[in-house]
């Protein structure tokens, strides 16, 4: 398994790399792309490897097909063609790229439901709220354990809004631990607990069902329900 070393001495995990398809697993509180912050992302750190390993000249193609937000870590992938990135996009599209999350929520939730609301993202303050002329927005969730007032939920997107799983569990009364953002008694100093942890498509060339899953990082508030 290769790893990629980043100048801040974290390090981003291979998990498969084929002549198409490049999938990592994304450190937290890394950004997939640039942003006006101008810290080191993650697609830039991809290229980079790429152009290295293989002694590429000139710029290296690597195509994003889906985003994880800054404090969220787990596993992605990327096209190393543009008709892989077409190919993806088209099954994210048509509801046939899988994503699956846990999350640790505040609360006891249900031991399983569905949410189910409309998302309007305000892109001058990077936030999104419930509005009804929003997006429409699906999720399904099940209460794997709970304790201590949290529960570690797993999460099926059938929509992939900006920060849907974040704003729809908040807005249902069950706030993600430590999300700065839309938790109101986050402490400072935590992490987010959302962790994408599986993902599973059709090969975009030999139409194969890829599955790719992740364990559940050793590290607070993972760790309460981790036997």
């Amino acid at each position: 398994m290769d790893w990629i070393l980043l100048r801040m001495k974290n390090k981003i995990k291979i998990i498969y790399e084929d002549n198409h398809l490049l999938v990592v697993e994304k450190p937290i509180n890394i950004p997939v792309q640039e942003d006006i912050s101008k810290d080191e992302d993650l697609l830039t750190i991809l290229k980079s490897y790429l152009k290295e390993k293989y002694n590429k000249p000139g710029n290296v193609y690597l195509g994003l097909v889906h985003r994880l937000d800054r404090p969220v870590g787990g596993v992605m992938v990327f096209a190393k063609t543009s008709k892989c990135a077409s190919r993806l996009s088209e099954q994210i599209r048509l509801n046939k790229f899988n994503k699956i999350y846990y999350a640790v929520v505040n609360n006891k939730i249900n031991e399983k439901g569905k949410l189910e609301d409309y998302l309007l993202k305000d892109t001058k303050k990077n936030i999104v709220r419930v509005d009804k002329s929003g997006k429409l927005s699906i999720l399904y969730y099940e209460r794997l354990k709970y304790i201590d007032n949290l529960s570690l939920v797993r999460i099926k997107l059938e929509t992939g809004r900006s920060h849907q799983i974040r704003v729809q569990f908040s807005h249902a009364g069950y706030p993600l631990y430590g999300d700065q953002k839309y938790n109101k008694n986050a402490k400072v100093g935590e992490q987010l607990a959302l962790f994408a942890k599986k993902i599973e498509f059709y090969h975009p060339i030999t139409n194969e069902l890829l599955t790719f899953e992740l364990d559940l990082p050793n590290r607070v508030p993972y760790n309460k329900f981790i036997e």
